[in-house]
């Protein structure tokens, strides 16, 4: 059965995502870092840490950098934290600050993750609690970008939120490269 061009044309494509659990035992992963995108992408704002993993996929980044886009993931994601050491969150949050602003939390506990703006939230929440349940917890990184509302079934991005995903990926791939260097 031949493929037709358009077919074809859509197979040829990178993938955005990885799904596969697979992916996750291919190489040692101890000295990489993992950037992890959460939200719900089907909810304007709130779906910024998924725009910007697709904004970093279309970027050479260094080799010891991961990138996922979590989406709404929860306990599907578990495994993540059982691979790497390092693992950099990607999430909205609607901390009172002015939209757009990129802030870096080091959550020591899932209360210090920003409150829940959606359903996602809550199963990231509880994801967290049981990564310190685990004997070898990754050392957590979060980077919130400050939103002033949640639109639901818009894949846009408010002017200021949209601005403020170049801003992150630089402080992400600079905080990588620090990571990185103080495990190597």
């Amino acid at each position: 059965m031949a493929q037709s061009t358009q077919t074809k044309s859509y197979l040829d494509k990178k993938p955005i995502a990885i799904s596969s659990d697979a992916f996750f035992f291919e190489k040692d992963k101890s000295r990489s870092i993992l950037v992890l995108g959460v939200g719900n992408f089907l909810m304007g704002d709130e779906g910024v840490g998924v725009h910007l993993i697709q904004e970093m996929d279309k970027l050479e980044l260094p080799p010891h950098v991961d990138i996922l886009d979590g989406g709404t993931g929860g306990f599907l994601l578990l495994n993540c934290f059982e691979s790497y050491n390092k693992i950099i969150f990607v999430d909205a949050t609607m901390d009172g600050k002015e939209e757009g602003t990129v802030s870096l939390i080091r959550p020591k506990f899932a209360s210090d993750f920003p409150s829940a703006l959606s359903v996602h939230d809550v199963g990231l929440k509880d994801m967290i609690e049981a990564v310190y349940l685990m004997e070898n917890q990754p050392d957590l990184y979060l980077f919130t970008i400050s939103i002033e509302q949640v639109v639901p079934m818009t894949t846009e991005l408010a002017p200021k939120v949209k601005k403020a995903i170049p801003k992150a990926i630089e402080q992400i791939i600079s905080l990588s490269k620090t990571l990185h260097e103080q495990i190597s």
